[in-house]
């Protein structure tokens, strides 16, 4: 009898013992199930609690053509309308239509005029009207043979180098850029300066005397508008600069006419994005700038 009330007592608390087992297994389950459920909730916020968007609140400078300038009537908001009112950047918009590379010194007088060094960044919007206008491609650069003091693992001594210089001129589409690119760098040194690239175009008609075949011919001085866009992605190493390759990225397409849902008019204008394609190419820069900072 008494050991049989031993083995009853034994057999309790194993039973016992199982029990709280169980018990804080469950109360376990239960934790994990509730945390699990909050982080559900919570992760969608994270993000926005987590980060911040490098160009959130600050004062841009945009320099353009009529894609930019706020008078053109293709569409009722900018791109950087949609970036004021999604990032809360002030804009200081210097765009104008029809203007091409070489006027960007002009719009950069305006700036200083206007505002000195009182803004965050620069962005360029600019080189459509270049192709549109023949302007010849040209070189970043040009070389010469000179003289130059180097030593390498020896005494020093005068050698014969060949040198390469910027080319600034109007006349050609790198030469106007360097121009602007050079009075950017020297003016405003600290401040980031941004470049994109022109985006696809289309049949344009303006008037008897504005008619804009569509990309896929050449311009009158014999080169595809690709030639130029590649070009303005050359900045970047030459100028060091970054450049946004809106043409590729944006989706914005206007020669077919499935996709040229995106730009003004089918009939007369596929050169200006209407009010979706000016959103869509804001949406794809204001992810593109998050990897870039505004100020340094």
């Amino acid at each position: 009898m008494k050991q049989f009330n031993i083995l009853a007592v034994s057999q309790l608390s194993r039973n016992f013992a199982l029990n709280h087992k169980y018990r804080q297994t469950e109360q376990m389950k239960i934790r994990i199930l509730t945390l699990f459920t909050l982080l559900v909730f919570a992760i969608p916020a994270l993000p926005q609690m987590m980060v911040t968007h490098p160009w959130s609140g600050k004062r841009v400078a945009y320099f353009g053509d009529s894609i930019t300038d706020p008078k053109n009537k293709a569409s009722k908001q900018k791109y950087w309308n949609f970036l004021q009112e999604w990032l809360g950047i002030t804009p200081y918009v210097y765009g104008r239509s029809g203007r091409q590379w070489n006027d960007i010194p002009r719009q950069a007088d305006l700036l200083q005029k206007e505002h000195g060094d009182d803004f965050d960044a620069i962005m360029i919007f600019m080189g459509t009207n270049d192709f549109n206008a023949g302007v010849p491609v040209g070189q970043w650069y040009t070389e010469k043979v000179e003289k130059v003091l180097a030593a390498v693992h020896a005494p020093k001594d005068s050698v014969m180098r060949l040198k390469r210089s910027f080319v600034y001129s109007d006349s050609t589409f790198c030469g106007r850029i360097n121009k602007a690119m050079a009075l950017l760098k020297k003016r405003w040194p600290t401040k980031q300066i941004v470049v994109l690239t022109p985006i696809h175009r289309a049949y344009f008609y303006g008037s008897e005397t504005n008619i804009q075949p569509t990309e896929e011919y050449q311009n009158k001085c014999g080169e595809y508008f690709s030639t130029y866009v590649e070009k303005v992605k050359e900045v970047s190493n030459v100028w060091a600069v970054p450049v946004i390759d809106v043409n590729a990225t944006s989706g914005l397409y206007s020669v077919f006419d499935e996709t040229a849902v995106n730009y003004h008019n089918l009939a007369n204008d596929r050169l200006h994005p209407n009010d979706h394609g000016q959103m869509r190419l804001a949406r794809t820069l204001e992810y593109q700038l998050l990897a870039l900072p505004c100020v340094f």
